[in-house]
């Protein structure tokens, strides 16, 4: 698009123009389809090159690239990706030869080597020159349609993806058969749903999809069985993954320890058959979730039914789509009726006109008649007493239609056989009237009919199914093992020399406790700093229901506390003050307990250092007296003297007897 250089008052309204129409060039003319047909300008031109050369034999892709880049403004691998991604979705183009494979990943031949038709499903759907609207071609030599008349909701079959300038498309795959029985639902105003349904089967949880919009989301996973104790067998993978990326992601999960196996091994052909052998005393079904955690087995995907309507790109519910879709089929095959309507009426004017021309012998008023105005006048003053039977009036352009009959057709003439095409010709004229009467009645059974033709083998491949989400640090594999140097106040997974702590996975946390009455949670590593002289190191676990019992010297000479608490929420890798926080502040005891009533059963022995007046050295303390409360609980004083050690209380010990 030109612009007058002297319209920008500066060089950001320059760009700010240019940007704009760069973005709206993008998004009109690339990126999102159209809601009529549901193609892309390439599909669309590519479509309409090759039924340009169709004569139902197979055409070189690579001639048809050439052929369509008469319309195409763009290079010949923009159109060559293009034609591959649609013959691959098997529904508009017949291929021959290598096309690649979705399900492996695997590239097609160059389009000298594959070879590709339109299938007898788009030379009905997609295709109609009586109904097409055209438009002159970006260099104005060939005329190409604005939309092709799809007669189908070809965007919903083939799904589209595409991104623009600040704008995005995904709408993804719909079954075939479904699709039919929805246009058929929507025609008579009936309540329909619409989910998708993909090539590569598997299992899809479609609880939030939104109806493709924008916020919706699928979750899809690949069909794993137990076929074994220690083995797992692929069968369908979930859409956007091949094989091939699958097993790459399970090896890295197995990498990274999250998952354990032995191997993997990939039979897959004309479908997905790949096996997960496990090592001896894996558990397959725990590892099955693995597989659905840490690896592609299961996929995430966010639908944004994106489509150009009226110039414009609007976001439209798939049902909405879809609707629209069948109203226009509704309005095509009305307009296709009112064309066949038409050409009938002409055959059959033409007919009882040619009928009357001839059983009459009118041709023979022509004889004597020296000029062409004169031939003219007698044939239609030879016509004047019979233009009553007739439904039109009858045109210069008839005569002229009636003088070009050959005497051979004239002297062979069977008044029967006339009659019968004539009976014939009102037949379909009745017939026709009777479908633009009842519209919606012949719409259905157009589509029932396309089921009829098209739909064996169609059926849905994709299961519906509900399932929960996997908790990652649930079906993680225990693969390594936590150490803590408590000299130094580090924890780790490659401190060997140190004390082991017990099994870890590397998705799990790590929470420590200090001398100096700090906490930390942090994430297993090969080596991080849990706090100096760390009292307490272990693998957290946010569903146990732990109770810590904690005393405490507040500061260097400070009284003596003790609380019970629970950690509840935390940040990982902050610190949490457990005390007032006052300098010299030292931890004296501390335990952790499985639940309340476990902690209540604790008895202490609290020795206190010999001092002036005090006599009794040893008070026992029972930390059922306090309450369970929150981390920031500072505590209950149990004492203001200093001790020297605390010690739990014999099992035998009566507090009455001091004994």
């Amino acid at each position: 698009m030109s612009h007058d250089p002297d319209q920008h008052a500066s060089l950001g309204g320059m760009y700010s123009d240019y940007f704009l129409d760069y973005a709206s060039y993008v998004i009109l003319e690339r990126a999102v389809p159209h809601l009529l047909d549901g193609f892309k300008p390439v599909q669309r031109r590519i479509l309409h090159s090759m039924k340009e050369l169709d004569d139902g034999r197979f055409n070189k892709v690579a001639n048809i690239i050439g052929n369509t880049m008469k319309y195409h403004p763009h290079g010949d691998a923009a159109i060559g990706a293009a034609i591959v991604n649609m013959g691959q979705k098997d529904l508009l183009i017949d291929t021959q030869g290598n096309w690649g494979n979705t399900l492996t990943g695997d590239g097609a031949a160059a389009p000298r080597y594959i070879e590709a038709r339109l299938t007898k499903f788009a030379l009905e759907v997609a295709f109609n020159p009586k109904t097409t609207e055209w438009t002159p071609s970006y260099d104005g030599r060939n005329k190409e349609p604005v939309v092709l008349p799809a007669k189908f909701p070809l965007l919903l079959a083939q799904g589209a993806e595409g991104i623009a300038v600040g704008l995005a498309c995904k709408i993804l795959p719909h079954n075939f058969l479904e699709l039919i029985d929805a246009s058929i639902a929507a025609l008579r105003k009936q309540p329909f749903e619409l989910l998708p349904d993909f090539p590569t089967g598997g299992r899809m949880d479609a609880s939030e999809y939104r109806d493709g919009l924008r916020g919706g989301r699928l979750r899809v996973r690949a069909t794993v069985e137990v076929s074994k104790k220690n083995l797992l067998r692929i069968t369908e993978v979930p859409f956007g993954t091949t094989t091939t990326g699958l097993m790459e992601s399970i090896v890295s999960a197995a990498d990274k320890g999250k998952i354990k196996i032995a191997r993997i091994e990939d039979n897959t052909a004309e479908h997905a058959d790949i096996f997960v052998h496990l090592p001896s005393g894996v558990d397959a079904e725990n590892t099955r979730d693995a597989l659905f955690a840490f690896t592609d087995c299961e996929m995430s995907i966010s639908p944004n039914a994106c489509v150009i309507v009226d110039g414009k790109p609007q976001f439209l519910g798939v049902s909405e789509i879809l609707r629209r879709n069948a109203l226009q089929t509704r309005e095509l095959l009305k307009l296709e009726l009112e064309i066949r309507l038409a050409e009938l009426g002409e055959k059959w004017h033409f007919s009882s006109l040619e009928k009357i021309f001839i059983e009459n012998r009118i041709y023979r008023d022509i004889e004597e008649c020296e000029t062409w105005e004169a031939v003219i006048k007698a044939i239609d003053d030879g016509l004047k007493p019979f233009k009553k039977l007739l439904k039109r009036e009858v045109t210069e352009e008839d005569i002229v239609r009636l003088t070009e009959i050959r005497i051979k057709r004239i002297s062979k003439y069977d008044s029967f056989k006339a009659d019968e095409e004539i009976k014939a010709l009102e037949d379909a004229i009745a017939g026709t009237e009777k479908d633009l009467r009842n519209l919606t009645r012949y719409s259905v059974r157009w589509f029932e009919d396309l089921r009829k033709k098209y739909g064996k083998g169609r059926e849905r491949r994709t299961e519906l199914a509900s399932f929960e989400k996997v908790d990652r640090t649930q079906v993680v594999a225990a693969t390594e093992t936590l150490y803590v140097d408590r000299k130094n106040g580090f924890a780790g997974t490659t401190l060997k020399k140190e004390e082991a702590i017990g099994r870890c996975s590397v998705l799990d946390d790590v929470i420590a406790f200090s001398q100096d009455g700090e906490m930390r949670v942090v994430k297993v590593a090969n080596k991080v700093f849990v706090g100096a002289r760390p009292v307490h190191v272990a693998v957290f676990r946010k569903d146990e229901d732990l109770v810590y019992s904690m005393i405490y010297r507040d500061g260097r000479d400070g009284p003596i506390l003790a609380k019970r608490f629970r950690v509840g929420g935390v940040t990982r890798d902050k610190v949490y003050a457990l005390t007032k926080g006052s300098k010299g502040t030292r931890v004296l005891y501390f335990a952790v307990h499985g639940s309340e009533k476990e902690s209540d059963d604790q008895m202490l022995l609290i020795h206190l250092k010999p001092a002036l007046r005090l006599r009794n050295l040893s008070r026992p303390f029972h930390f059922a007296e306090l309450a369970v409360k929150g981390r920031g609980s500072k505590g209950n004083i149990l004492t203001k003297h200093a001790v020297d050690r605390i010690v739990r209380a014999p099992k035998d010990y009566d507090p009455e007897a001091g004994v």
